[in-house]
């Protein structure tokens, strides 16, 4: 794909999008972050679900805490892995409250150094709340960056270099949503809805469907 089919495509998803942003709900940026690490294998609207309760109660470091990892479980168990990840917020919180003073830090080593945080989560702290032009990989932009061709890659990594490689400067704050909703809602992982894409005749996908 040449650079200048890649323009167009942003063009066309920021014409039809212009601000788009994640489907999480957060007020903060250590509800994103909580959000973000509660969202692994997990819905956004059931980790919303989880979340409007949790957050009712419990919204920053120090009052996470103070429900122990019993009254963490009892919030998130309808979502996938809720044992490990509610160990995971005890210790991340307990981190943040030791080396931090409470707060996210905006710093990627730091993000990634929090128990549960890796690569893709610290890119979507970094992009969402702290408005730098990271480029978080998730299934659905890894399938739509090979898919399409915009940025083919053998991992999530390659797809995330080549994609901050080839992605115009002006786009790369958005690029990650527009992508991510892409993938979420038209080009599924089944059977991508090509014919109601509108970038699929910049789509270099060889077996376009007609939904």
């Amino acid at each position: 794909m040449n650079n200048d089919k890649r323009r167009q495509i942003f063009e066309r998803l920021r014409a039809d999008n212009p601000h788009p942003t994640t489907e999480l709900n957060w007020t903060s940026p250590f509800e994103l972050l909580v959000a973000v690490a509660l969202s692994a294998q997990s819905t956004d609207v059931g980790v919303n679900k989880a979340t409007a309760k949790l957050f009712a109660v419990a919204n920053t470091p120090q009052t996470l805490l103070a429900l122990g990892l019993e009254g963490i479980k009892a919030h998130i168990k309808t979502l996938g892995l809720f044992n490990n990840k509610a160990k995971n917020l005890v210790a991340m919180c307990e981190q943040l409250i030791r080396d931090h003073q409470g707060e996210v830090p905006a710093q990627r080593a730091a993000l990634e150094a929090l128990p549960g945080v890796g690569r893709k989560t610290a890119n979507v702290i970094l992009n969402t709340a702290f408005g730098e032009p990271t480029i978080a990989v998730d299934t659905h932009i890894f399938r739509v960056s090979n898919r399409t061709r915009l940025a083919p890659g053998k991992n999530v990594d390659e797809v995330e270099q080549k994609l901050i490689k080839v992605v115009p400067r002006e786009f790369k704050q958005d690029a990650h949503h527009w992508l991510i909703l892409l993938g979420r809602y038209t080009c599924v992982a089944r059977k991508p809805r090509c014919g109601s894409c509108i970038i699929e005749d910049l789509c270099e996908y060889k077996e376009k469907t007609d939904l």
